[in-house]
């Protein structure tokens, strides 16, 4: 168990059922993490699925938590949270109640079988960057990728739309 918190950042996304009250009740939902507390929520973005094509438009958003828990329990707490919400793991890049990915852990770098962070592909995805760059700052560091502004332009051709409600 770590003494001091930890800011960690998860990408939310849904696409089946009712999407946008899936993601918000899910960011309600990390606050209630043991060890945990939401410091801030994008906005919510609605996006074009990919892989898979022929399925419904995601909503995404991201936030950052400060945890206390170790990156393995956080995800595992994240995975109870998607099984709770009906998410069902079928084929990669299938429809989902809702899909929960820790993209950052402050500064840690790992690669177990179960968890490689940072995320993979967090630096490759406009449906990650944008709302991450909504509340994170443009210096935020993906490590060993570079900021997260040095990947905005990489993604500026994927199809996100910022959601007001």
């Amino acid at each position: 168990m770590n003494d001091a918190p930890i800011l960690a950042y998860i990408a939310l996304g849904a696409n089946l059922g009712e999407p946008q009250a899936m993601v918000q009740n899910a960011i309600i939902a990390l606050d209630a993490l043991p060890r945990t507390r939401l410091i801030r929520a994008s906005s919510l973005y609605r996006t074009a699925p990919v892989g898979l094509k022929m399925q419904p438009d995601f909503i995404n958003a991201v936030a950052a938590i400060a945890t206390t828990l170790a990156p393995q329990d956080l995800l595992l707490a994240l995975q109870n949270q998607e099984a709770a919400q009906g998410r069902v793991r079928s084929i990669p890049n299938a429809p989902r109640t809702l899909d929960l990915d820790l993209l950052l852990y402050g500064d840690c770098v790992m690669n177990t079988p179960t968890l490689t962070l940072p995320h993979p592909r967090m630096h490759l995805r406009a449906f990650v960057l944008s709302p991450l760059a909504e509340i994170a700052p443009a210096d935020l560091p993906i490590p060993n990728r570079g900021s997260l502004a040095a990947w905005r332009p990489a993604v500026a051709n994927q199809r996100v739309l910022r959601l007001t409600t």
